[in-house]
């Protein structure tokens, strides 16, 4: 197998001490491996810079502050965004939870609906399965292409009045999908929804501008982007957020407490209650710093060469499905005839490959491609050539030991 990738390919293995040698780590799509940059970072956030935010009048407290609040504004000008426009929350499901909980919960009625796509991440399914049996709200979904894209003409031709909130992804973590945000807003608002927007697997590998994308609501988290765990982004629209209520009581969050009654912080303030993850915000600038010091469009046209050579590799192999369209974004779903996807696995780590298999939080998607779980080979900056070699030698052996 002789694979040319574009001569400006990215070789940044060297900084992630994750990477070993002959390991081939092929499930970015779950979570990204984190560079020195980002591991010094929050090193640095818990050792000699550590201190608590927003309540400290000692120097390093405000210092930390200080840090914690250019976070905010280095998260929003990663997505053309305002700082107060921009909450820190645990990750993306918190985010989606945040907004079924304050916007759907207190928007909605009985009556209403809610419109989502068949492939979408439990953590964008289940959140508004809870508030919709709440308060009466009905839930439509939105069928795929022949190519596995969400079906926007269908959606186009799905919409009614009484949609008021359309939560879709913009990459699929399964198909690698990628959606035309800025169409499906358009078509949302045409008919008075809001749009909020999974954007996990996209802002590790895409430009994005909330703006020029005109959704309302957009939710990712932190270490799918070569960050920390535990941090997550939700943005919403000034408007929209001054509008809701706080998702959760506690310190930080509040104006003025007595027991007769409290009053609440303005947002971003109002929905980041108790001691925030200090550390997590910092290593989350560091991360948005590495990815952006690359080039998102870099990494971008890297990861869809890597992922023509791969699909051009195992598509030659007779005895394997693929899934997804072509120009799939960073994301190779397959399936072996015969072979179930954790023997897959299994035997592919036994070649120091790693990739992930099962139904990846998106079992309505598995059912509808008609299989129980899928194998899925995910990449990231440090990934190359030679990785996709060792991913084909390893689907080969498994082709021969299961005959």
């Amino acid at each position: 197998m002789n694979m040319v990738l574009d001569p400006q390919a990215l070789d940044f293995a060297a900084d992630f001490p994750g990477i070993t040698p002959g390991w081939s780590y092929l499930d970015s799509a779950a979570t990204a491996q984190k560079p020195q940059a980002v591991i010094d970072a929050i090193a640095r956030a818990y050792g000699p810079d550590y201190a608590t935010v927003h309540r400290g009048v000692y120097k390093r407290s405000a210092d930390m502050t200080y840090a914690y609040e250019a976070a905010r504004e280095r998260v929003a000008r990663f997505l053309g965004a305002r700082a107060q426009e921009i909450v820190f929350v645990r990750g993306a499901t918190e985010a989606i939870n945040l907004v079924a909980q304050s916007w759907v919960g207190t928007q909605l009625k009985p009556g209403d609906r809610i419109l989502l796509s068949l492939l979408e991440h439990h953590s964008n399914i289940v959140p508004w399965q809870l508030v919709a049996e709440r308060i009466g709200v009905g839930i439509d979904v939105i069928p795929l292409t022949a190519d596995q894209k969400i079906d926007l003409d269908a959606m186009a031709a799905m919409l009614t009045e009484r949609h008021k909130l359309v939560a879709l992804g913009q990459v699929s973590n399964v198909l690698g999908s990628v959606l035309d945000v800025r169409r499906a807003a358009d078509l949302a608002h045409a008919v008075g929804a809001r749009l909020l927007v999974d954007g996990c697997q996209a802002v590790p590998r895409m430009t994005v501008d909330v703006a020029a994308l005109g959704c309302d609501f957009y939710a990712f988290s932190g270490h799918k982007l070569y960050g920390p765990t535990g941090i997550g982004v939700l943005w919403g629209r000034h408007a929209l957020l001054d509008a809701m209520p706080p998702y959760q009581g506690g310190g930080s969050m509040i104006d003025k407490v007595t027991f007769a009654r409290t009053t609440y912080a303005p947002v971003p303030t109002r929905f980041e209650a108790g001691t925030p993850h200090i550390s997590g915000v910092i290593g989350l600038h560091a991360a948005i710093d590495y990815v952006e010091g690359i080039g998102l469009d870099r990494i971008h046209a890297h990861e869809a060469a890597l992922v023509r050579e791969a699909r051009d590799a195992l598509s030659a192999l007779n005895s394997v499905r693929l899934f997804g369209p072509e120009d799939s974004a960073g994301i190779v779903s397959f399936a072996v005839e015969g072979v179930h996807p954790h023997d897959v696995a299994t035997i592919l780590d036994e070649g120091n490959v790693a990739i992930r298999a099962g139904h990846h939080c998106a079992q309505p998607l598995m059912e509808a491609l008609g299989v129980p779980a899928t194998a899925r080979a995910s990449f990231g900056v440090y990934n190359g050539p030679r990785d996709i070699a060792a991913l084909v030698k390893g689907v080969e052996r498994v082709t021969r030991i299961f005959g």
